[in-house]
């Protein structure tokens, strides 16, 4: 039962070392997640994680619009 889970485990941590340059929003998420999953039944890492994904499509969501706005400033945004 423990030797699956440690490599299920070790494969995704090897998997999340690889983007790790993307990690806005992540830490901040992750910890907002962990702290909700704790309370809500004990899955404070199950809640870390979806904090972290949820985190960085919110800070890339960001990055777009600020990308749109600073075009658009500029003038070139599309007609």
């Amino acid at each position: 039962m423990k030797s699956p889970l440690i490599a299920i485990t070790a494969a995704l941590l090897m998997l999340g070392a690889a983007s790790t340059a993307n990690a806005k929003g992540c830490i901040k998420g992750a910890v907002v997640g962990g702290v909700a999953g704790h309370y809500a039944g004990h899955h404070g890492v199950l809640g870390a994680a979806a904090g972290c994904l949820y985190g960085r499509h919110h800070a890339n969501e960001q990055g777009k619009q600020q990308q749109q706005q600073q075009s658009q400033a500029n003038g070139q945004g599309k007609l």
